[in-house]
């Protein structure tokens, strides 16, 4: 094998991150011409645009199997390595030698290094490990070896999260890559992504803004080993092994070597280490990736450039050659052999291959990568397609503008847009190749510009997935130590830097929770730093705000508009709550102090209003003895007492200590003794609130929609709940305190023992149903009694009778006269429905009767529930028959004093009645022994002790027991209508 020399050749090998890239532009620039190989696009790109700033465009070509830019003067090549052009120029660069051992390119890199020479100076760059095989195939080449400007250490194994800034994490795998990618972002607010899939475009932008610092993370494959300069100070890999697209092997040493020398920079140490399920790597390995050195390469790939084209087979059979030498044997086969194989099988290639033209076309066909990867089946066929095509002349525009158009969406998520710049990848390397589509210029233009979009797209939505764009510059800003402008407008929105950060409620600060906790925790720092001027002035606001924008909830807290800004804890006593403050502790005791202060002035300043009238009477020092300890019961209870519970100190009490109780509004009602100002709806909720406060409750009671006289009585809920609220429950609802008492003084007026029905003011003040007022007096210890009568009509207008001689004409009817009234309407009803049915059995018509419309009553007697172990105190029966007693179920009687204080006489049987000694009245004794008009009462009305007996409930009957009075108008009426 013969190899040609031309000019110097120098080798300039030595671990990465020696400036040997940098080295070989400058080394080509000083020539006139030349041409530098590299082992990526991407890289080919970076090398390109450096020595544009340089020399300009009109000199610099660039070209890649998608890429294609040489202007009329071109002077200087940038290529990727398969594309370099076979040209005479002055130098000549290979960057990466070390690749002439890959399995898969080698072949490539082997051709190059044994054919391509400069006129003048040839360089090789690679690592050490290229030093005897280079030394072997080529004679008088010289070596220059490049050490390390810093050191490389190795620092063990991190977890992700304890991962330090300016790190890149490498993996063997897309789903690897964007699991460590996501963590990261919820960690440490964003990476980098970094993968051979990528377009160039694509990976330059992701290391753009990763080498500009808006992310401090690089997750990457091993395409960060080949050439590209980054600022990384640490190299972490998440596995040792990879799938090579064959198996899944451990990486070599010198390749393990190849990505960690990529952290440290110039004259800036690196280290290099593990994380995730990566095993620790053993000292002897450590030793050499730290100090460079690994075993040199023994075997170069190789594949016979000097191909016959005769027939398909003799293309197979050229490809296949051995080398001859040692150093060089056959790598697997490529995916171009392969695919030039499997289309010799088809029949219909077979059939259309008839020469050396032919089966040459063929093989440029086959070269044609395997971008989008699908399988091998599926890329054979579309080139298949494609020879078609270039046989028959060329690629039909609108097929290639169709398959284009299909690629052309940049929607969706990044593993579609991967998918379509992958397959557009395929249609720009077609459109570079010259002579196989129609328009040249115009498809190498729109493949690029799609290619552009989606590499954009792609960018933006690795960006959105992986990158926290607020967290990352709030970082950077605080990293630089710069002040940073924190906004917060009239919703409580924070922003700080222009980034969204959270959002302020009164003097909390609430993160944006999109993030993870440690995210979360960043930007706290960062927002509570550009924060702490704005709780100053909010603190102002606040202090200076009037009641008006205060407020307090039904569960103790405490409000500034929308904002809770703190809440009700227990005080001294009920009357006298205190405050705790919801301030960050971030804003500093003295913003706390300050709505500490203002809450508390609130707070007292509502319970100094709304529970006037008991403050007032707990500082009244007119009070003493019985009277000011029944004060402190009552302040003790913030203003409601159920009578029952204190019966015996109401007994107690003289009529000059109730008077004094009065005077400050106090109500001795017949079932609760309470202030009648505090059962408002504000002093109610207020007053649960703080009796809540004072029991220690979790959950306090809500008070009751205001404006209800009866409310549901649920079960579950304790009575007491009721009794703040102004209720008292009574069956299944629960009716207001007052509008109880104003049912006593109606129920005080009815004959409780002989029964009783419900008259319109009884409902009018309950707002009840008779049905639901009957349920409500069985709460209330009535006993109801349900019956269904004929409905007696409203009578007419009676007919205006002359009034006798000397009476007025508008006296109003006597209960006899409305009665008789009555008893004359249905009369007079009566004979018309009979006149009607005699008239239609005339006229022979059948006679329907109308069933008489009937209506539900109630009749209520007293009736309470036994009390055991209670002392006998008569029949109970008041002057009108109702029950006695101070207590509520004792019946609904009115107290003894509140009749006094009326002019009343007491009832039968009340102690102050009597003389001193305890004897009855005579006076009074013989009256009660005596009916109307002083006549006695026999002796079957009344048992011993003189009082009423009643064996059985009293009957009511529509009909009068005593004849009416002949001179009535009425009767007149009646007789009148008898003559007809």
């Amino acid at each position: 094998m013969t190899i040609h020399e031309r000019g110097r050749v120098t080798a300039i090998l030595g671990p990465t991150n020696t400036g040997k890239t940098h080295y070989a532009i400058e080394r080509m620039l000083a020539h006139r011409t030349g041409v530098i190989g590299l082992p990526l696009r991407l890289l080919a790109r970076e090398v390109y645009d450096r020595i544009v700033r340089a020399r300009g465009p009109s000199v610099v070509a660039l070209v890649t199997g998608e890429e294609r830019i040489v202007p009329e003067r071109v002077q200087y090549w940038v290529a990727t390595t398969e594309a370099m052009p076979d040209i005479a120029a002055d130098f000549v660069a290979i960057d990466e030698i070390q690749l002439c051992a890959d399995p898969e390119r080698g072949h490539v890199f082997t051709d190059r290094l044994l054919k391509m020479r400069g006129l003048h100076e040839t360089l090789f760059l690679g690592s050490d490990t290229m030093r005897p095989a280079i030394a072997s195939l080529i004679p008088g080449v010289q070596f220059q070896r490049r050490d390390r400007l810093s050191q490389l250490t190795w620092s063990g194994s991190k977890k992700l999260s304890r991962m330090p800034a300016r790190s890149a994490i490498v993996g063997f795998s897309v789903d690897d890559v964007y699991a460590m990618a996501e963590l990261i972002r919820r960690q440490k607010g964003g990476c980098a992504v970094v993968m051979g899939a990528l377009s160039p475009r694509t990976r330059n932008a992701q290391v753009a803004m990763y080498q500009a610092g808006e992310v401090d993370y690089l997750v990457a494959t091993d395409a960060i080993g080949m050439g590209l300069n980054l600022d990384i100070r640490h190299v972490a890999f998440s596995a040792t092994h990879k799938f090579d697209g064959r198996r899944v092997r451990p990486l070599f040493p010198h390749e393990m070597g190849q990505i960690a020398g990529r952290a440290g920079r110039h004259t800036e140490s690196g280290t290099f280490g593990v994380t995730g399920e990566a095993e620790i790597l053993d000292e002897g390995l450590i030793d050499a990736i730290e100090n460079h050195r690994f075993a040199p390469i023994q075997r170069l790939t190789w594949r016979n450039s000097d191909l016959q084209f005769g027939t398909m087979d003799r293309l197979v059979e050229s490809l296949e050659a051995p080398s001859g030498h040692a150093l060089l044997g056959k790598g697997r086969d490529a995916d171009d052999v392969q695919a030039l194989k499997t289309l010799r099988e088809l029949p219909e290639i077979r059939d259309r291959v008839r020469g050396g033209q032919d089966v040459r076309l063929l093989w440029d066909v086959c070269r044609v990568p395997d971008f989008r990867g699908i399988s091998p089946a599926e890329h054979t066929s579309l080139l298949a397609r494609i020879y078609g095509f270039l046989q028959d002349g060329a690629i039909p525009s609108d097929w290639l503008g169709n398959a284009i158009k299909r690629i052309d969406r940049t929607h969706g998520d990044i593993d579609a847009i991967s998918k379509r710049l992958a397959y557009i990848r395929t249609w720009t390397y077609v459109a570079q190749r010259s002579g196989w589509v129609q328009d040249e210029s115009h498809w190498r233009g729109e493949t690029r510009a799609v290619e552009d979009r989606l590499s954009d797209a792609l960018h933006a939505a690795l960006t959105q997935r992986f990158v926290d764009r607020r967290t990352s510059v709030l970082l950077r800003r605080l990293k630089q130590k710069e002040s940073l402008v924190a906004e917060v407008n009239d919703k409580g929105e924070v922003t700080v830097e222009g980034e969204f950060a959270g959002r302020l409620e009164g003097f909390r600060f609430r993160p944006d929770q999109t993030g993870s906790a440690d995210e979360a925790r960043m930007l706290n720092r960062a927002s509570y730093e550009a924060l702490r001027p704005e709780f100053h002035l909010r603190a102002d606001r606040f202090y200076n705000a009037p009641d008006t924008e205060l407020d307090y909830t039904e569960q103790g807290g405490l409000m500034w508009g929308a904002s809770a800004v703190g809440k009700l804890v227990r005080g001294s006593d009920a009357l006298h709550p205190g405050v705790e403050v919801f301030v960050d502790e971030e804003a500093g005791p003295e913003i706390a102090e300050k709505v500490k202060r203002r809450l508390q002035h609130f707070i007292d300043r509502k319970v100094a209003a709304l529970f006037e009238p008991l403050l007032t009477l707990q500082k009244d020092e007119a009070l003493t003895g019985l009277a000011r300890g029944f004060a402190f019961r009552l302040v003790e209870s913030l203003g409601i007492l159920p009578r029952d519970g204190v019966a015996h100190e109401v007994k107690e009490l003289d009529q000059d200590a109730r008077g004094a109780l009065r005077k400050h509004g106090v109500r001795f009602g017949q079932f609760t003794i309470f202030m009648p100002a505090l059962l408002k709806p504000a002093p109610t909720r207020l007053r649960l609130v703080l009796w809540s406060l004072a029991e220690g409750l979790d959950t306090f009671p809500e008070s009751p929609p205001p404006g209800l006289v009866t409310i549901p009585h649920i079960a579950d809920v304790p009575e007491q709940h009721y009794t703040l609220s102004g209720y008292r429950p009574a069956g299944d609802r629960a009716i207001r305190i007052d509008m109880l008492e104003r049912l006593a003084d109606l129920l005080r007026t009815q004959d409780t023992r002989g029964g009783f029905e419900a008259n319109p003011d009884m409902l009018s003040i309950t707002g009840m149903t008779l049905e639901q007022f009957s349920r409500l007096m069985e709460g209330l210890g009535y006993a109801a009694e349900k019956g269904e009568r004929a409905k007696v009509k409203a009578a007419e207008a009676p007919v205006a009778v002359p009034a006798p001689e000397g009476e007025a004409s508008d006296a109003p009817m006597t209960e006899e006269e409305s009665v008789l009234a009555a008893e004359t309407r249905a009369r007079w009803e009566a004979e018309q429905a009979e006149k009607r049915r005699l008239e239609a059995e005339a006229a022979g018509e059948p006679v329907e009767e109308a069933a008489p419309e009937m209506e539900v009553f109630y009749t209520f007697r007293w009736a309470p529930k036994s009390r055991p172990n209670r002392r006998p105190q008569g029949d109970g029966q008041g002057r009108r028959g109702g029950p006695r007693g101070d207590a509520a179920q004792d019946g609904p009687r009115e107290p003894r004093a509140e009749r006094q204080d009326r002019g009343e006489r007491p009832a039968q049987g009340d102690r102050q009645g009597r003389p001193e000694g305890g004897r009855p009245n005579r006076e009074r004794r013989e009256d009660r022994n005596h009916g109307e008009g002083g006549k006695p009462r026999g002796k079957d009305n009344f048992k011993k002790g003189g009082k009423p007996q009643h064996n059985k409930p009293a009957t009511f009957s529509s009909r009068p027991e005593k004849k009416a009075d002949p001179d009535s108008p009425f009767a007149i009426l009646a007789a009148l209508k008898d003559k007809k």
